[in-house]
């Protein structure tokens, strides 16, 4: 068996940098490209430093030549500006990154190589706010506030490329991700822990109503790995379209609550703003689909999810304290 050549984008990040590990472990060939310099020092030392390209995926010619010159067969794009508020406050960015981005590699790949599987990370966001039911993979698109649009469109231009020009395609439309790699500390959950682990008060910026997917990066990574596997054995459907959802189904106040039983002694304190209006109230995802045909599960419970991700953090404080 050919060993294949695995491009990821955000490399760096909670689901790229797990990718990578998991794909490593398996003997891929597995390159990242990330824009972050800084995240070389943090907690990534076994990652081969010739495996890493700091660039930048709106440099079209720049992927070209990597994709090229490196062969590669497969890319998971999990690269994107993920924050809500950030792209509130950076529209354009936003859609520069998450829909030019993603346009980038397709064009590349229909241009040079159809044969190159693409592995989208799209989100539940995608969807919008819809009733408060389950989303399905056939459920409407209803986006409103700037990151929302940005993954439904990227997410519709990726179906267009598979289904115009056959392009080998999966997109996987995750709840909230959780789990250890996170340096991302404006995330609920990251940050929540911070504050335990600083004794200071945890500002709430929403109302703690919001409801959320929250599934642990484990679980995340094999429903990517599932995805791909399938791309390649499959020949005859060419576009795969999948929500990875959880049984833990909570709101922001039951999620904090959750993570601070974790921290025993602990004297939190909490504070909801309630300052950030301009996100979607209920998502919940119906990941039926992924159950069915990948046989697919959710292996990890939020409790070891959790516990796990609490240990990770007091193991790498030095970066948050």
């Amino acid at each position: 068996m050919i060993k294949k050549n695995i491009l990821i984008t955000g490399g760096f990040g909670l689901l790229g940098s797990n990718l990578y590990k998991f794909l490593n472990d398996k003997h891929y060939n597995v390159y990242i490209l990330d824009k972050k310099k800084n995240f070389l020092n943090k907690n990534y030392q076994n990652i081969r430093k010739d495996h890493v390209f700091l660039g930048d995926y709106l440099n079209k010619n720049y992927l070209k030549r990597l994709i090229k010159q490196k062969k590669i067969n497969i890319i998971f794009h999990t690269g994107a500006v993920t924050q809500v508020l950030e792209a509130i406050k950076n529209p354009e960015n936003t859609y520069l990154n998450n829909i030019n981005g993603t346009l980038n590699f397709l064009e590349i790949i229909r241009k040079i190589d159809k044969n190159i599987i693409f592995i989208y990370s799209s989100s539940d966001k995608a969807y919008g706010e819809v009733e408060k039911k389950s989303y399905k993979e056939t459920t409407c698109m209803n986006s409103i506030f700037p990151y929302d649009v940005s993954k439904s469109c990227a997410d519709l231009i990726c179906q267009s490329y598979a289904k115009t020009f056959n392009l080998k395609i999966g997109i996987l439309r995750c709840g909230n991700l959780y789990g250890p790699g996170d340096f991302n500390s404006k995330r609920l959950i990251p940050e929540c822990i911070i504050s335990c682990l600083r004794n200071k008060t945890f500002k709430i910026r929403s109302s703690g109503k919001l409801v959320r997917d929250y599934l642990f990066i484990d679980d995340a990574v094999n429903a990517y790995y599932f995805t791909m596997k399938i791309l390649i054995n499959n020949k005859k459907q060419n576009l795969r379209i999948y929500n990875v959802g959880s049984k833990y189904n909570l709101n922001v106040l039951k999620m904090i609550n959750n993570i601070t039983l974790h921290f025993k002694n602990n004297k939190f304190k909490s504070k909801i703003l309630n300052n950030s209006k301009k996100e979607i109230s209920f998502q919940k995802l119906d990941y039926s689909k992924i159950v069915r045909e990948l046989k697919w599960s959710q292996k990890t419970s939020l409790t070891e999810g959790l516990k796990k991700t609490v240990v990770w953090y007091k193991k790498n404080k030095n970066f948050f304290v």
